[in-house]
């Protein structure tokens, strides 16, 4: 950290997914599906109203501005009309296009405002950003993907310039690491450390995190969660730099619909009544933590107890999700909670300990299963055996070949859960409704 002599402040956002299609949901209500598939128009209105009442000096956005490389017409509109309601509050925008919204792509022939920069591909540009007095704030460097599968480590290709008190890069790409996103662009933390650049303002992973600190390696995450599987608060950060050099963030929640879950345990209730209780107060407490906001949720019993017979059963589970979201009729306008899945993961009451040392066949599992857990080879080699037949078979072979890389312990746990479930009591849950 070194003394800069301006303070300035911007906010970065990054993987806006304009337009995004809400798969799945054809039985939810409509009141339901039209709000999501108006969310992502939400959240960049949001973006906008942030960056004016907090008086930013600019906005970055590292890419996926749009959900599709020939990205919607009214996609394009709506960004436009937000740039041009920035460019009158006084506010720049910096951006790049990531994988899904490459140059590559269809795109309308429209006249972007003055206010805001787009990087080109092939090669990483330089830009002056302004504070709000005129003032040079920093430099802003970018580079768009010209192509959806960019395999190349850009962000070797960034060298910071003289000139600026503060270099701002922007990249959409996978540092760290991280297995649920497809490896464009990738790069290390350490490698984007030693750039000598004071910001690299990422995209492309939709889960927030500040990777390191001065020089800050920051992923905002998406503005808007898009799935079951983006929970949690979705938007940006505002950060801000002072005359010394520090830099703060603080995150700025954006989205409109959240998408979260809840688990519920089965443990002490002996009735579908008492159960039915408990999944409505949490869904209740659910709806009160988020203050007002649509909230997409999913329910998930755990634990075990004497109903774990009833949470075997898809109908049992069909019916509670569908008395949960008789509870009310989600309305335009209003915020509302809608549990769109309710699944178990529930097993019978078994005594371990005891059953660890009876001389029985459900002991010698156990034990079997204790030892096999121990060993990933010889757990392998006991599986490889057991599935020698279906493995032989076109179509059973092909599916335990895409399933096989499973973690092996996480395979042996459920099939032990499932069979001496059977065997004690009668069975064990892993369904979903």
């Amino acid at each position: 950290m070194c003394a800069l002599g301006i303070s300035f402040r911007f906010l970065h956002a990054a993987d806006l997914h304009l337009d995004s299609p809400f798969r799945g949901l054809s039985k939810a209500p409509e009141a339901v599906r039209e709000q999501l598939e108006a969310s992502t128009f939400e959240a960049v209105r949001r973006l906008t109203e942030a960056a004016i009442e907090e008086r930013v000096d600019f906005i970055v956005i590292a890419g996926d501005l749009y959900d599709s490389a020939d990205r919607s017409l009214r996609a394009q509109l709506a960004l436009v009309r937000e740039w041009e309601r920035l460019r009158e509050a006084g506010v720049a925008v910096y951006a790049i296009h990531g994988n899904h919204d490459h140059l590559g792509g269809d795109r309308a022939q429209l006249d972007l405002p003055s206010n805001v920069h787009i990087f080109g591909a092939g090669q990483v540009d330089c830009q002056p950003a302004f504070s709000r007095t005129g003032e040079l704030a920093a430099h802003i460097y970018g580079m768009s993907y010209g192509q959806r599968a960019e395999m190349r480590n850009m962000a070797a290709h960034y060298r910071p310039l003289a000139g600026a008190p503060y270099h701002i890069a922007l990249l959409h790409g996978h540092a760290g690491g991280d297995a649920g996103h497809d490896p464009y662009a990738p790069c290390t933390v350490q490698e984007l450390a030693a750039s000598g650049f004071h910001y690299w303002a990422l995209g492309h992973i939709h889960k927030r995190g500040v990777l390191h600190e001065y020089p800050h390696i920051v992923y905002p995450g998406n503005i808007q969660g898009r799935n079951p599987k983006e929970t949690g608060p979705k938007g940006c950060f505002l950060v801000e730099v002072s005359e010394e050099g520090r830099t703060e963030l603080q995150f700025v929640p954006l989205d409109s619909v959240r998408w979260t879950e809840r688990s519920v345990s089965i443990e002490g209730h002996t009735t579908e009544q008492e159960l039915l209780r408990e999944l409505r107060q949490a869904a209740a407490a659910v709806r009160e933590e988020q203050h007002g906001r649509a909230v997409m949720l999913r329910l998930k019993l755990i634990g075990r107890g004497s109903l774990y017979r009833t949470t075997a059963q898809q109908a049992t589970l069909a019916a509670l999700l569908e008395e949960l979201q008789a509870e009310e009729e989600p309305m335009p306008g209003a915020p509302w909670l809608y549990c769109y899945a309710l699944t178990a993961e529930t097993g019978a009451v078994i005594d371990w300990d005891t059953l660890a040392g009876e001389d029985s066949f459900a002991g010698e599992l156990l034990r079997l299963s204790e030892r096999l857990l121990s060993s990933e080879g010889d757990w392998r080699a006991f599986a490889s055996a057991a599935l020698e037949d279906a493995r032989l078979h076109p179509k059973l072979g092909r599916i335990g070949r895409e399933k096989w890389e499973r973690p092996p312990a996480e395979w042996l746990q459920e099939a032990r859960e499932l069979a001496l479930g059977m065997i004690v009591q009668g069975g064990s849950s892993r369904r979903e409704g």
